[in-house]
């Protein structure tokens, strides 16, 4: 009993000081240690960036949710030339955009010339907030907004990119961020009264 035990403790050992590549092939292989410790691992920041998208508990458990069976089933796509985060985090985001669109939850205005009067120093005031506040102000906004926003001020993607996979124009991208931008002013506005 106590050998069993330790071959147990010393696989648990070495699949907690391994690398990426190996942490993959060992989950392809199916193993089950390997598996949780990619779940674990990545879960708590894939279910943040969920809820950064889907705007509620219930609807950003179902993106991760997929997205994990998509990360499960594409791991053989995973090369190993840059961090394991990162493939999976793009894979999430997919899943969260696939969802958002299969639900119909977004819903982006048409884009006009109208100018806001926002400068690019219009949010000094989130450099006085918490992480999680500005999360909870983030996950307020109306989907198309909140979608759009997340893309290109936290995912760092351009409107060009982002006009590709929403299926909008570069400026109806461009329009929706500058009308998340005012609506997260107001929104930090009233907090701030």
């Amino acid at each position: 009993m106590t050998r069993q035990l330790l071959g147990l403790a010393l696989h648990l050992l070495e699949t907690y000081i391994m690398s990426d590549r190996e942490l993959v092939d060992l989950c392809m292989k199916g193993d089950r240690v390997a598996q949780k410790r990619l779940f674990d691992t990545y879960s708590g920041q894939m279910m943040a960036l969920c809820l950064r998208y889907a705007g509620n508990g219930s609807a950003a458990g179902d993106i991760m949710q997929e997205g994990f069976i998509k990360v499960f089933e594409k791991l053989s796509q995973y090369k190993g030339d840059g961090a394991l985060g990162g493939w999976i985090r793009t894979i999430m985001v997919n899943s969260a955009l696939i969802y958002l669109r299969r639900e119909k939850k977004h819903a982006f205005h048409e884009s006009s010339d109208e100018h806001f009067g926002l400068t690019d120093n219009s949010f000094d005031v989130f450099a006085k907030m918490g992480a999680d506040e500005i999360l909870q102000v983030v996950a307020k906004l109306p989907d198309g907004y909140r979608t759009v926003f997340n893309l290109f001020a936290i995912e760092g993607y351009s409107h060009k990119e982002i006009a590709e996979q929403l299926d909008i124009s570069e400026s109806t991208s461009k329009t929706q961020f500058h009308k998340a931008k005012q609506h997260l002013r107001k929104q930090i506005t009233a907090m701030n009264e």
